[in-house]
């Protein structure tokens, strides 16, 4: 089962705390209820928090300070954090090294940090395979969960020609971008 393979808890473990950290991409459609929908389908009940701002990066989650206090109240099972596309090179250091800051605080805490994976804006879909390439460089530097959000949509995008998992503004998520990005992200917490 998930829970002794990736948390070493009880077999029965069937409720998690998850703290998600971003900015408008996390909190578009309210995806982290539509996570607790989706979990809640499998039989898995999730509470959260999430700390979401417009336009934040992982640094201005950071240097808040509000993360870090939540993280060592040692409640959280998961710690999600998500900034924008990052696809270039300040974008991806900037995954490494705050994404070491926050799995090393994480460690401390017996919660296990994951990397929810973005996609770029329509106007920069060329960059698509530098934000994955980005992501699961950071993700495997900092020995954490990916949760591969933008791969699935690239995927989809490159087999369909149909976009409609972005919202008209070509960036944010439609609602069935934020629901297929929900069922992405309980998929590779507790049923791989």
């Amino acid at each position: 089962s998930y829970s002794q393979q990736k948390t070493n808890d009880k077999f029965s473990k069937t409720d998690f705390n998850i703290l998600f950290i971003g900015n408008s991409l996390t909190y578009s459609n309210n995806r982290p209820k539509l996570v607790k929908k989706n979990a809640k389908l499998h039989g898995i009940k999730i509470d959260f928090k999430m700390i979401a701002f417009p336009n934040y990066a992982i640094i201005d989650n950071w240097n808040e300070g509000e993360v870090q206090k939540l993280i060592r109240s040692k409640k959280y099972d998961f710690v999600i954090i998500q900034q924008g596309p990052s696809s270039q090179n300040e974008g991806r250091n900037m995954l490494i090294e705050y994404g070491e800051k926050f799995n090393s605080l994480c460690k401390l805490n017996n919660s296990k940090l994951c990397y929810f994976m973005v996609w770029p804006s329509l106007n920069y879909y060329y960059t698509f395979d530098g934000v994955i390439n980005n992501y699961k460089e950071a993700a495997s530097i900092n020995n954490s969960i990916l949760l591969p959000v933008g791969k699935v949509w690239k995927e989809y995008f490159d087999n369909t020609n149909n976009f409609h998992y972005y919202s008209s503004d070509g960036f944010h998520p439609s609602l069935e971008g934020s629901k297929i990005a929900a069922k992405v992200i309980v998929e590779y917490l507790f049923l791989n």
